[in-house]
């Protein structure tokens, strides 16, 4: 039996030798051949999910998503050396494009990036794309890196930092649905990467999948002292049994700009009468487990309701009343905002 067993394994580790030396690996001669064979490939993409892309590397705005790509060598593939943002695109409005601006510094300057062009260039180049893509929803999703040059740890040598920006066709509405969440197991980011955006998101990506081979959304962080933190790549929010809205502290975590907004406009409810008070405050597990209804906040949602944690229910159970009336007002304020303060107009040609 073992003699079979080891002459079986040998034939086996034969054939795939044969196999492997039979492969051989395409050279593109050129590069017209190499653009071929990615224009062959975009045209079985039925709609085209990105409508442009701008690049320092090349200098300006691209419109065929086969060249929608950057350098193998920038440090923000091989390292993630990098930082990013996200703004909405609705209604042909950008949203809190100068807060998500804002914060995409604050990052870099962390990141010890520095940025190929001073912030209302920056801003210039995002609202230009935004008009060429044509694109009156979507989101708008921004990069800075510390370039291409090298395969080297440090930046010190590479040319220049890199900027990169695409506009993406995406469809998004008010969430209206509940969902479930768990809490994660993956470790979370130490403070300072918690609350810097940069693109190392392994954390994130390991917590949503943990999440989602559980049958669960989304997960929910913890720190290291037992409060709630947040979601992979969302704030949390809760209602108290005392009608109180209650946001974590933002020291450990990263201030979302949905969440501060909402913040901004709870107020609303406040002298309606339907809210008592608004924090920001600790909060433990078994609090917020307990709370009378909890919430994901975040940009293209904006307010997402949770109904069960780790299988226990939020409150009823059901979508809060109060959670969808903090969602309307902030689905109002991406809609019809003040222009200029909220909303930037992208200035389309027809």
């Amino acid at each position: 039996m073992a003699s079979h067993s080891s002459s079986s394994e040998k034939k086996s580790d034969t054939l795939e030798a044969g196999d492997v030396n039979d492969f051989k690996v395409h050279v593109f001669k050129s590069s017209s051949e190499l653009l071929e064979k990615l224009h062959d490939k975009w045209s079985q993409v039925e709609k085209k999910p990105y409508a442009a892309m701008f690049s320092s590397t090349y200098g300006g705005i691209i419109l065929d998503p086969a060249l929608m790509v950057i350098p193998i060598d920038d440090h923000m593939v091989h390292r993630g050396h990098g930082v990013f943002d996200t703004a909405v695109i609705l209604n042909g409005f950008i949203y809190e494009l100068d807060v998500h601006l804002n914060r995409f510094l604050r990052s870099s300057s962390k990141a010890k990036i520095s940025s190929p062009f001073p912030q209302s260039t920056l801003r210039t180049i995002l609202v230009q794309l935004a008009a060429v893509s044509q694109i009156k929803k979507g989101t708008l999703r921004y990069w800075l890196s510390a370039g291409p040059g090298n395969f080297l740890l440090s930046p010190t040598d590479l040319p220049t930092p890199a900027f990169y920006a695409v506009v993406i066709d995406e469809d998004f509405s008010q969430c209206k649905e509940g969902v479930k969440v768990i809490t994660s197991t993956i470790p979370m980011k130490s403070p300072e990467f918690a609350t810097m955006k940069n693109v190392n998101y392994l954390p994130n990506v390991l917590a949503k999948l943990e999440a989602e081979e559980k049958g669960a959304n989304a997960s929910i962080w913890v720190d290291e002292e037992g409060y709630v933190a947040e979601g992979p790549n969302v704030n949390v929010a809760f209602i108290t049994h005392d009608k109180e809205l209650v946001v974590p502290f933002f020291d450990k975590i990263l201030s979302g700009c949905t969440v501060l907004r909402m913040l901004e406009l709870a107020p609303k409810l406040v002298e309606q009468g339907r809210l008592k008070a608004i924090r920001t405050a600790n909060l433990t597990v078994e609090e917020a487990k307990n709370s009378a209804e909890m919430m994901y906040v975040g940009s293209t949602l904006p307010v997402l309701p949770i109904i069960a944690w780790d299988e226990q229910p939020i409150g009823d159970g059901k979508v809060g009343e109060l959670t969808m009336a903090l969602s309307d007002l902030v689905w109002e304020d991406m809609n019809a905002g003040p222009v200029g303060t909220q909303r930037t107009a992208v200035p389309y040609t027809e």
